[in-house]
C-alpha cells in the first residue's frame, strides 16, 4: 500500500467516529482494492496493519497474529512495537484476547486493560507496556492455519460495538487478501522449485548421459539416500554444480 492510502485511511478514521454504511463500504472497498495490489504475502500483511487502525474506531496500533498447524503462534505484521510486546507478553503468558480469538472466540474486547482479570498475568504486562484497550478478531480458520487481527489503543474504553461490527467486516475483506495473497506465494514457490528441479536434472543428464525420466530417478534415489528434500538437493546441485559425493 502506498503512502499516501495510508494516509487517507488514517486520516479517515479519527478515534470515536464512525462512518455511514455508504461511507464504510466505500472505505472497505478502497481497502479491498489497495490489498489486490501489493505483490506478495508480507506486503499483503503489513498493508492490512496498515489499514486496520484507518478503518476501525479507536484503533490507534494493529498486529496480525498467526498460527499454522496449531503450534508456535508468531506475530507476522505489527504497525509499531507495542503490539508486537503485547503479543509477546500473550505468547509468553499462555494466556490473552488474541490467543482466545485464535482458538475459542470470533472476537475479544478488553475495554481497561489495567483492571481486566480474565487474563491477570497478561493484563498486568500489557498495562505496564502502554496498553490502554484491546479488541482482537479472528481473521480466518483454515484447518489448522489460524489467524488474529489484534487492535490496541493506549486508553482505555476506545472500543464501541461500532468498532466491533467494524472490525468484523474489515476482518472479512482481509482474511480474502490474505488467503489470496498465500495461494499465490504458494504458486510462484512451486515454479521456483520445478525450475530448480529442472536444472539439476539437466545437469546429471549432461554429466552422465541419462534420459530425463532417468536423471529424475537418480535426484530422487541421492533426496531418499540423504535423507534431504529433493528441492534442496536440487538448490545443492545448481549452486555447485556438483552431485552429492563428486569431486
Amino acid at each position: 500500500m502506498a503512502d499516501d492510502e495510508r494516509n487517507h485511511l488514517a486520516s479517515s478514521r479519527d478515534a470515536g467516529t464512525v462512518l455511514t454504511p455508504g461511507d464504510l463500504a466505500a472505505e472497505l472497498s478502497r481497502v479491498a482494492l489497495s490489498l489486490e495490489q501489493e505483490e506478495d504475502l508480507q506486503g499483503t500483511l503489513d498493508a492490512i496493519v496498515g489499514a486496520a487502525i484507518g478503518t476501525v474506531p479507536g484503533a490507534q496500533h494493529a498486529s496480525i497474529s498467526m498460527v499454522k498447524d496449531r503450534r508456535e503462534v508468531i506475530t507476522r505484521a505489527s504497525t509499531s512495537e507495542l503490539p508486537r510486546r503485547t503479543d509477546n507478553a500473550q505468547y509468553d503468558a499462555g494466556e490473552g484476547p488474541c490467543l482466545d480469538v485464535l482458538y475459542h472466540r470470533r472476537t475479544v474486547q478488553v475495554p481497561q486493560m489495567a483492571t481486566e482479570q480474565r487474563w491477570p498475568r497478561f493484563s498486568a504486562t500489557a498495562s505496564r507496556l502502554g496498553a490502554g484497550s484491546m479488541l482482537c478478531v479472528r481473521l480466518f480458520v483454515n484447518g489448522d492455519d489460524l489467524g488474529a487481527l489484534n487492535l490496541l489503543s493506549e486508553s482505555p474504553h476506545a472500543f464501541s460495538q461500532d468498532s466491533e461490527d467494524v472490525a468484523l467486516l474489515f476482518a472479512t475483506h482481509a482474511a480474502v487478501a490474505i488467503v489470496g495473497a498465500a495461494k499465490e506465494e504458494q504458486l510462484r514457490d512451486a515454479l521456483v522449485r520445478r525450475d530448480t528441479i529442472g536444472q539439476a536434472m539437466g545437469i546429471v543428464m549432461e554429466r552422465y548421459g541419462l534420459t530425463p525420466k532417468r536423471s529424475f530417478a537418480v535426484l530422487a534415489r541421492l533426496s531418499q539416500h540423504r535423507n534431504i528434500k529433493l528441492h534442496d538437493l536440487a538448490r545443492q546441485i545448481v549452486q555447485t554444480r556438483l552431485l552429492p559425493g563428486d569431486q
